[in-house]
């Protein structure tokens, strides 16, 4: 009887234990769900990665808009979409990693009841939604017509497309609610908002930017809904200065590293070289920001230092010998550093004698018996494979861990109320104030000098530019090229801008892909093979997937290719 007594308790024993056995298969250091917060810092994340990175296979566009070239695979310089799956590749990250993440993140943070937190919950809806927007937004002036309405229902895997004319519309008219969402609570915290550490207003000032730039997008298709969405996203209050920038920020050590240092350091590699187009420009313009932008790694010589002398605010640098070179006004001036990758700067040239040259307000003056040379600044022919060592490499400082991913900016508000104002939309000023302001704003954050000598500069004086501008209307050219330049290594953006406005004139490549300038990206090849049928009728739709086929708010093109 005892034995059966045990056995029994065993067998009972056994039986309880075998109802909970699937509590042994639980991985009990992985959580079972995520925070609406967290799913927001990640799309937060791979968005500000996605705008900022310079990785061939996922964005291409400083290539594009002719600010970089490529050194020994040359084929996206040359406008190649296909060879690297590029459009599949920036259409998988927008949809997955960015807007379904923001929209689980929206569902979470609604269905999450907290006392503690929920007078943040309107705040944190408005933001999440906010940064769709700029995400949805995104996907329109790249593709066209794009899964909208349908795209994010899982229980849908073949969504349709939707118009992209209707998609922008619906956009702003999202964004409106969202602004007017916006409250003076808090929201998210500095380490799940890493742009702007949950701060509402200036989440509401990266809204009315957004809101300002997609209005202008709009300006030659729907001129009254353009300049309805510019003045009252202006009266509500843009980004203004550089210090409301729009700035993820970035960690000293990957995976959180800047993904241009990712690619220009970590990998080794030296893939880019300064554009033809961008140094031949900014040579012509003797622009300043030449020594932010890029190294002084291509320079020649000028001579040993015999003495100095300074008059007012120029310095006077007298060399032993006459100058066998001919030193350029406008290029800067260097002498030689411990480090020899970072040399020292001395300045602006700004007049050169038979064995002399002058600098205005010198930032550092050399010893006698230094020698000092000068930058020359060369660009690549665009799409032609080039030697890295003979050609101007992007300044060192744009390569480091900590630089921030920018995904509006004070430099960009600028120039599209320069472009509201000479459109003569009401925005409180007039367009030669805000274009003056968009290059000064540009001075800044590069920590470029001699600006005031810059804007009396005819080729940039923006009345006398305009006398001499060769597109029609005068300002397009005017502003257009200097929003190109002030929207150096924004990626995205200067794309955007040199589509909208066609100024500068950009060159064709040696071996140019595609029939001409890709104003689009062509429908990712997945689409084609797993959505077929809602593919065709899209691709009907915007008149041919191709990526020389405007878009419904491209209405002109002026490049000679």
């Amino acid at each position: 009887m005892k034995k059966l007594i045990i056995i029994l308790t065993a067998a009972v024993f056994a039986v309880s234990c075998s109802d909970h056995l699937e509590d042994l298969n639980q991985n009990i250091k992985d959580p079972t769900s995520v925070s609406g917060e967290s799913l927001f810092a990640s799309a937060q994340k791979r968005l500000a990665d996605q705008m900022t990175t310079p990785n061939v296979n996922l964005n291409n566009n400083r290539l594009w808009a002719q600010h970089w070239n490529e050194t020994t695979y040359n084929d996206e310089s040359n406008y190649d979409q296909v060879t690297r799956s590029i459009p599949d590749n920036h259409w998988r990250v927008m949809y997955r990693d960015v807007l379904k993440n923001l929209d689980e993140a929206a569902k979470v943070i609604s269905s999450t009841d907290n006392d503690i937190t929920n007078a943040q919950k309107p705040n944190k809806l408005a933001i999440v939604e906010i940064l769709s927007v700029y995400a949805w937004s995104n996907l329109v002036e790249t593709y066209g017509d794009i899964p909208y309405s349908e795209a994010l229902d899982i229980e849908i895997l073949l969504p349709k497309y939707d118009n992209g004319l209707e998609v922008y519309k619906d956009l702003l008219s999202r964004l409106n609610t969202a602004i007017g969402q916006l409250n003076s609570e808090s929201s998210f915290s500095g380490t799940e908002d890493l742009i702007y550490g949950g701060d509402a207003a200036s989440w509401k000032k990266f809204a009315n930017t957004l809101k300002l730039r997609m209005g202008l997008t709009l300006a030659d298709v729907d001129a009254g809904l353009s300049k309805t969405a510019v003045e009252t996203a202006y009266l509500s209050g843009v980004i203004s200065n550089n210090a409301e920038d729009a700035n993820y920020q970035y960690s000293s050590s990957a995976p959180n590293n800047n993904p241009v240092n990712d690619n220009l350091v970590l990998s080794g590699r030296n893939d880019y070289v300064a554009a033809k187009t961008i140094a031949d420009i900014m040579n012509d313009l003797q622009d300043p920001r030449r020594a932010q932008y890029f190294d002084p790694n291509i320079n020649e010589n000028i001579g040993e230092v015999a003495s100095l002398s300074t008059t007012g605010n120029v310095t006077t640098i007298t060399f032993v010998d006459p100058l066998t070179v001919s030193p350029i006004v406008g290029n800067d001036a260097y002498v030689p550093a411990s480090d020899p990758e970072v040399p020292v700067r001395l300045g602006t040239i700004t007049a050169v004698g038979g064995n002399s040259i002058d600098i205005t307000d010198i930032i550092n003056a050399p010893a006698v018996g230094e020698v000092v040379f000068y930058a020359i600044y060369e660009g690549a022919v665009i799409g032609e494979q080039s030697r890295y060592a003979l050609l101007t490499h992007a300044n060192r400082t744009m390569v480091e861990s900590t630089n921030p991913g920018i995904l509006l900016s004070n430099i960009e508000a600028k120039f599209l109320l320069a472009e509201a104002a000479a459109r003569l939309y009401n925005v409180g000023g007039s367009a030669k104030d805000y274009y003056d302001a968009g290059i000064a704003a540009s001075f800044e954050l590069w920590g470029s000098d001699n600006l005031t000598d810059y804007l009396a500069n005819p080729k940039v004086d923006y009345d006398t530019a305009l006398t001499t501008s060769s597109s029609t209307p005068t300002w397009k050219e005017v502003i257009g090229t200097q929003a190109w330049l002030g929207l150096y290594n924004r990626s995205f953006a200067v794309y955007l801008s040199v589509r909208r406005l066609d100024y500068p004139i950009l060159t064709e490549p040696v071996n140019m892909k595609g029939g001409g300038y890709p104003v689009r990206y062509t429908y990712p090849v997945s689409e084609q093979n797993l959505n077929r049928t809602n593919y065709e009728a899209a691709a009907s739709a915007i008149g041919g997937d191709t990526p020389i086929n405007r878009l419904f708010w491209d209405k002109n093109y002026t490049f000679p290719f």
